[in-house]
């Protein structure tokens, strides 16, 4: 007899609540729901100078003054939250999401008095913490394959010196043909 995995039937919750929400987010933003768009202020935010201007007002206006900031960030919600869906992609999805909450919660505290926004985007990035621990195999694997260190032998340690150098080098020749165009472009 199979035992029903309540755990499995959490994640997917998690996963699809998350995906319903943030695809409904990122709509609104493209759609004009959220911010303030440049040429669409409203009167009495028009009206205010910075200095009286509240923090909301600001943070709003300053969100929307660029349509392609606004698409940028939607559209990164909508691609996260649609890669949720899929056991393949969960992962993805949580690691494209993970940093969009943590700043939509810094930025909600910090600079909205909307405490239910601030309450339903935690609640989303708890969410994310259940799908990453219910999946923590394969994220523990995923980091030790990032981290894992070369073999040490002497041989080796020649070679990774001989690799670093190289490194370095590439680095400082980018860096100039970066500089060259920098100052290039400043001068036109």
């Amino acid at each position: 007899m199979n035992k029903f995995d309540w755990n499995r039937v959490f994640e997917i919750v998690c996963r699809w609540y998350v995906f319903v929400f943030l695809n409904f987010y990122g709509i609104g933003k493209i759609m004009g729901g959220q911010f303030y768009r440049k040429g669409e202020l409203p009167l009495e935010v028009a009206k205010t100078t910075i200095e009286q201007a509240s923090a909301y007002d600001l943070a709003w206006s300053f969100m929307g003054y660029s349509f392609s900031y606004i698409l940028f960030v939607g559209l990164s919600q909508i691609i996260g939250a649609w890669l949720l869906l899929w056991n393949r992609t969960k992962l993805l999805g949580v690691t494209i999401l993970f940093p969009i909450l943590v700043n939509i919660i810094v930025f909600d505290i910090i600079f909205l008095d909307v405490k239910d926004a601030v309450v339903n985007a935690f609640i989303y990035f708890l969410m994310l913490i259940y799908i990453l621990y219910f999946n923590k195999e394969k994220v523990v694997k995923a980091f030790k394959s990032f981290t894992s260190l070369e073999s040490s032998s002497v041989r080796d340690k020649w070679q990774i010196l001989r690799r670093t150098v190289l490194v370095v080098i590439v680095m400082g020749v980018i860096f100039a043909i970066d500089q060259f165009f920098v100052n290039l472009i400043r001068d036109l």
